[in-house]
């Protein structure tokens, strides 16, 4: 269960992120109160997850999949460029974060 928590939790890194980028310095309401619960939801699946994984998977984890996700989204959807070695990179991260999962 703490490890689909943990992922999740990842999941909803990406959200923040993204959100982040949309509050425009926190000018706007709607992106700045998705950031807000999104931040909020993510942090506290993490702390529920290092409750039950080593923190320094568990963190790592949680950035990878939380990197991972926020670089497809910039480049699936807000037109960031999408090159092999920049999709080579993120594979090497995917690598690592199912790596930190198969060895804890």
């Amino acid at each position: 269960m703490a490890w689909l928590v943990l992922v999740i939790s990842g999941l909803l890194e990406t959200a923040w992120a993204i959100a982040l980028d949309r509050t425009a310095g926190f000018t706007r309401l709607v992106p700045s109160l998705v950031f807000l619960v999104t931040v909020s939801l993510s942090m506290a699946g993490l702390a529920y997850a290092m409750r039950h994984i080593p923190v320094g998977t568990a963190y790592a984890v949680w950035v990878g999949i939380g990197a991972v996700g926020t670089a497809l989204v910039g480049m699936v959807a807000l037109g960031e460029p999408a090159n092999v070695p920049r999709l080579l990179c993120l594979l090497l991260v995917v690598a690592g974060v199912i790596g930190l999962k198969v060895f804890s």
